[in-house]
C-alpha cells in the first residue's frame, strides 16, 4: 500500500517517541486525521475543547515530562488558537511542537475560506523553527529539524502541512542535488564552562562571607550539587517560581519563592547578601535582586541568549547547571555556618510561622490561605500541582512546601490565566500513575477549567491513577487585579470589570460523571480534601472563600497596608469598616516580636 504523507508524519512523530498529540479536528488536517485512522490511533490523539487548551496541555506534558509536547490544529482559525498556549512554552522555555493544517496550495493568495498567513502567524511564536511543507520530499528532514530544534532550544517550533499535501504519496529524498535527507534523534549533552572561567568563579564565591542562591528550573536536575553548595558555602537558596520544585521546602535554609508572590526570608536573602548566584534562572524581577552596587554575582545558564540578563554579574557562566556545578564544587572552600546561615534558618522558620497564623485568621466564609495550606501536609509525596494565574499562585508559592519527588509549575513568563486544568490533564498523560491537582481561580475556571473537566471525564477511565483534583477558589472576584488597582493604584474595586457570577463548579462535575463538593465553612476543609484526594475518579473542590484577604507582598509595610484598606474604603463600604480597623491588627498580631512589616 502507497504511503501518503499524512502517514509518514505519524510515523515519523512514532520514530522520534511521540506517544500522545493534544489537538481538535477540522478539515484542514482532514488528511492526518484519516492516517491517524489507519494508524490505529497511534500516538494516541487527545481531544481537548479548544485548541487553546491542546497547546497548554503540550505545555503541560512537557513540563512534567521533560519530552516535546506535540499539538495539532487546522488552518485559519485552529491554528490562530494555538497562539497563546505557544507562547506560554515560549516564553517557559519548554520544547513543544505544532503541527499545523493549511488550506490547498492551489488556493494560496485567492483570499479563500480559512487562509491565514501561517508563516507570518507563527513568525515570532516559532522564531527558531518554521516550516511550510509544499513538496513529499521535505519530509522527514522538516519534522527531524522541528523536534532537534524544539529539544536544543527549549522552545516552540512548528510545521505547516497544506491539506493537499497531506494527501500526497510520500517518496522519500533522494541522493540528487537540493535533496536534503535526514536522520533520526539527538544525543543528549551537558555544556560546560571553560576551567578558567570556573576558577574566577570559584574566586568570587569563596570571597563572600554572606552568599545567596538563587535557583530557577534550569537547576531541577542539579539538586544534590545545589545542595551540596549551599552546604560548603553556608548560603540560603531562594527559588524562582517556576523552580519551586527544585529544591525541597523543608530544608532549613530554603527560604521559598522570591518576588511578588514570594516570602519574606527570601526578600531578606537579597536584601542583606554580599555574593549572589543565580543558577538556572531568568527570574525578571531586578528590584527583588540585591542593589547593584551590594554584591558580587555569578550567573550560570545553559542559554547563552538568556546570561548576563536581570543584574550586572560579574561572571556568566554558559553551561549545564549540573555539570558546572560538579567542576565548580571542588574548588570552593567550605565556610563555617555562623550568623548568616543561622539567620537564614531562624527567619525561614519564623516565616512558615506567620503562614500558620494568616492561614488561621478569620475570614467569610473561608480563608484562601487555609484552604491550601491544609493541603500542605497532605499531598501525595508523587503529587503533580499546578497552579493558575491570579491570587491563587500567591497561595501556591507560599503555602505549599514542595518535597520528595513533587513537582509542580505554573505560567511563569506570561502568566496567562487558565492554564491550570490543562496543565494537569497534560501531566496525567506523561505520568498517568501519580496524582495532580489544580489550584484554580473562579475567574480561570469560568475561562477555560469548566470545558477541560470535558476532556478529564473523557479520558480519565485509561489513567492508571484516576486521581485529579481541581480545587476552585470562588470567591466571586477576578481576585488578583482587584488587588492590583487598590495597591498600585489606589482605586476601589471597579465591579463590571471584577465580579464573578457564582457557578455550581461542583454540580457540574457530578453532571458530566465526574465527582465534586462545595465548601462553605472552615472546619469542612481539611475533610474535603481528603476526601478529594482518595477519589476514585477526578474530583472539584467548590471552595466558598473571602476576597477581601489580602495577596501582601513579602515586604509591604502596615502603612502599604493601610493604602490598601482605604482604597477599599471608596468602594466597598460594606466591608470596608471591618478591613480598615481589623487588616492592621491582624497583620501585626500574627508577626513575631511585635515587628512593623510583614
Amino acid at each position: 500500500m502507497t504511503q501518503k504523507v499524512s502517514d509518514h508524519i505519524l510515523e515519523r512523530l512514532r520514530e522520534w517517541d511521540v506517544e500522545h498529540v493534544f489537538g481538535y479536528a477540522g478539515d484542514g488536517i482532514n488528511g492526518l486525521l484519516a492516517a491517524w485512522g489507519r494508524a490505529d490511533n497511534k500516538p494516541e490523539f487527545i481531544q481537548s475543547r479548544h485548541e487553546e487548551m491542546s497547546a497548554l496541555e503540550a505545555v503541560g506534558y512537557a513540563k512534567f515530562s521533560g519530552r516535546a509536547g506535540v499539538c495539532v490544529a487546522t488552518s485559519g482559525p485552529g491554528a490562530i488558537h494555538l497562539l497563546n498556549g505557544l507562547y506560554d512554552a515560549k516564553l517557559d522555555h519548554v520544547p513543544v511542537v505544532a503541527i499545523v493544517g493549511q488550506t490547498d496550495r492551489s488556493a494560496m493568495g485567492g483570499s479563500y475560506q480559512q487562509e491565514v498567513d501561517l508563516l507570518s502567524l507563527f513568525k515570532d511564536v516559532a522564531s527558531d523553527f518554521c516550516e511550510m511543507v509544499t513538496v513529499p520530499e521535505q519530509l522527514p528532514g522538516v519534522i527531524d529539524r522541528a523536534f532537534r530544534t524544539a529539544y536544543a532550544r527549549r522552545s516552540v517550533t512548528a510545521v505547516i502541512v497544506p491539506a493537499d499535501v497531506q494527501e500526497l504519496d510520500y517518496t522519500p529524498p533522494t541522493h540528487a542535488f537540493k535533496m536534503v535527507p535526514s536522520s533520526l534523534g539527538m544525543s543528549s549533552y551537558a555544556p560546560v564552562p571553560a576551567d578558567e572561567d570556573l576558577r574566577r568563579a570559584a574566586e568570587i564565591l569563596n570571597a563572600g562571607e554572606k552568599v545567596a542562591v538563587l535557583v530557577g528550573q534550569g537547576a531541577r536536575g542539579a539538586r544534590a550539587e545545589v545542595k551540596q553548595l549551599a552546604d560548603v558555602l553556608g548560603a540560603g537558596v531562594a527559588k524562582a517560581l517556576l523552580g519551586k520544585d527544585a529544591l525541597p521546602d523543608d530544608l532549613p535554609y530554603v527560604t521559598g519563592s522570591i518576588g511578588l508572590l514570594g516570602t519574606r526570608p527570601s526578600y531578606e536573602l537579597m536584601r542583606d547578601c554580599d555574593t549572589l548566584l543565580v543558577i538556572g534562572s531568568s527570574f525578571p524581577y531586578s528590584q527583588f535582586l540585591p542593589e547593584f552596587d551590594q554584591a558580587r554575582a555569578v550567573q550560570i545558564d545553559i542559554d547563552p541568549h538568556m546570561i548576563g540578563l536581570r543584574y550586572p554579574f560579574e561572571l556568566n557562566l554558559v553551561g549545564d547547571s549540573r555539570a558546572t556545578l560538579t567542576r565548580l564544587l571542588p574548588l570552593l572552600e567550605r565556610k563555617q555556618h555562623g550568623k548568616w546561615r543561622r539567620k537564614i534558618e531562624k527567619d525561614t522558620a519564623r516565616w512558615w510561622e506567620v503562614m500558620e497564623r494568616r492561614a488561621a485568621v478569620d475570614a467569610d466564609p473561608v480563608n484562601p490561605e487555609y484552604v491550601v495550606h491544609a493541603l500542605d501536609a497532605l499531598l501525595p509525596e508523587d503529587a503533580i500541582i499546578a497552579a493558575d494565574s491570579g491570587s491563587a499562585a500567591n497561595w501556591y508559592a507560599r503555602h505549599l512546601r514542595l518535597r520528595g519527588s513533587m513537582r509542580g509549575s505554573l505560567s511563569g513568563t506570561l502568566a496567562t490565566m487558565g492554564p491550570g486544568v490543562p496543565y494537569v490533564i497534560g501531566a496525567k498523560f506523561a505520568h498517568p500513575g501519580r496524582p495532580a491537582i489544580a489550584l484554580v481561580g473562579d475567574g480561570a475556571m469560568q475561562m477555560n477549567g469548566m470545558a477541560e473537566l470535558i476532556t478529564a471525564a473523557k479520558y480519565w477511565q485509561q489513567w492508571e491513577n484516576p486521581r485529579l483534583v481541581v480545587a476552585v477558589l470562588n470567591n466571586g472576584d477576578l481576585n488578583q487585579v482587584t488587588w492590583e488597582m487598590r495597591a498600585m493604584s489606589g482605586a476601589p474595586q471597579f465591579l463590571p470589570s471584577q465580579s464573578l457570577p457564582d457557578v455550581p463548579y461542583a454540580d457540574f462535575a457530578r453532571s458530566i460523571g465526574l465527582d465534586g463538593l462545595r465548601v462553605e465553612k472552615p472546619g469542612d476543609v481539611e475533610n474535603a480534601w481528603r476526601r478529594a484526594l482518595t477519589a476514585d475518579r477526578p474530583f472539584v473542590l467548590d471552595f466558598r472563600t473571602d476576597p477581601a484577604v489580602p495577596p501582601v507582598p513579602p515586604h509591604a509595610t502596615l502603612d502599604q497596608i493601610e493604602a490598601a484598606a482605604t482604597a477599599i474604603l471608596k468602594g466597598d463600604s460594606d466591608r470596608a469598616n471591618v478591613v480598615k480597623q481589623g487588616l492592621k491588627a491582624k497583620v501585626q498580631e500574627m508577626l513575631p516580636g511585635g515587628r512593623k512589616d510583614t
